[in-house]
């Protein structure tokens, strides 16, 4: 039985993967929640909010406003909702799970729980891991729409469906590959975040690009300790879906959680860095998830620890990156 898509989410990584799909699939569900901007997306085939440059085949494109009719229509849902409003909208659709595939195309962490969102699923919603996948990158909306050679790894711990979705995702302009690490793969997409966040707190203050660079291979190291703490599994950390979404993350002009962090470097306060950016930092979020863990396990993460001190204990960034700078190495 062929598989029926739906994607849940009209931001810039909804509207890149329904780009993605629609190379070799003809019908797509597609929840756009605003009706207006579903109007215009109908009308001018673009999405009016994010990738505005990209055209879609809005003739393979079933668009709809009720996020009830969507997973009804759909075999294998993608959630592509910002984390701060997925759970108000799950709680929308639970009575229609049954017999249903979820992929997170998520980067974050549910602030309601605190946990990555297959986990959520699985512990609020019964929904069985075997039945749960993760699209993650290294992957770049904006290089989606530009159709710029673009890599990405499906995490699936059943292999049928995870492969399904792979060779629904490999298309001319994206490579997709397959792994068994579900949990290592969306705590690495979750964990990005956090230090880029931090590398742009650092590219504020005026530290260059031998600080950073450094930075990031000491992030590299504590990830590797964190994902072996949460989920112990034979991984290569140097793989794309770890080192490589972590690089694209932390070094991009598009990464909202380095500009977020950037912002923090130069001055602005938390309150006004998030209300000047038109999108989600789920950095944020994440950081907080990620302490927490660290608290749990009694395991010191320098790096996480000093994202937080900056974020929740609002204490000075430039005073938070100086004591960081003396513990790397």
């Amino acid at each position: 039985m062929k598989n029926i898509y739906g994607v849940l989410g009209a931001g810039s990584w909804g509207t890149a993967i329904v780009k993605i799909l629609t190379e070799k699939n003809s019908s797509i569900n597609w929840y756009v929640r605003n009706e207006s901007n579903l109007n215009h997306i109908k009308t001018f085939r673009k999405n009016p909010n994010y990738l505005n440059s990209l055209e879609l085949e809005i003739n393979k494109i079933n668009l709809s406003s009720s996020i009830i009719d969507v997973v009804k229509n759909s075999s294998v849902i993608i959630l592509a909702i910002p984390s701060p409003f997925l759970d108000s909208e799950l709680k929308k659709i639970k009575s229609f799970f049954k017999g249903k595939v979820f992929f997170s195309a998520l980067k974050g962490v549910i602030p309601e729980s605190h946990l990555i969102v297959s986990e959520h699923l699985n512990q609020f919603y019964k929904v069985s891991f075997a039945k749960i996948g993760v699209i993650t990158g290294p992957c770049h909306a904006e290089e989606v729409a530009l159709e710029k050679l673009s890599y990405l790894t499906v995490a699936c711990k059943n292999t049928k469906i995870g492969k399904s979705m792979t060779d629904s995702l490999n298309t001319k302009f994206i490579k997709t590959k397959f792994s068994k690490d579900l949990k290592g793969a969306e705590y690495a997409s979750m964990l990005k975040n956090v230090y880029a966040l931090l590398v742009g707190v650092a590219n504020g203050l005026g530290y260059g690009d031998n600080f950073q660079s450094v930075l990031i291979s000491n992030s590299v190291k504590e990830m590797k300790r964190f994902i072996k703490t949460v989920y112990l599994l034979e991984r290569d950390i140097n793989d794309s879906e770890y080192l490589g979404d972590m690089l694209v993350t932390c070094y991009s002009t598009f990464s909202r959680n380095r500009t977020l962090g950037n912002m923090l470097g130069k001055g602005h306060s938390l309150k006004a860095a998030i209300l000047e950016m038109s999108m989600i930092s789920e950095g944020y979020y994440a950081t907080k998830n990620a302490y927490e863990i660290g608290l749990k396990n009694k395991i010191p993460f320098e790096i996480i620890n000093t994202a937080y001190s900056i974020l929740y204990k609002k204490h000075s960034a430039k005073k938070a990156m100086k004591v960081l700078a003396n513990k790397l190495n």
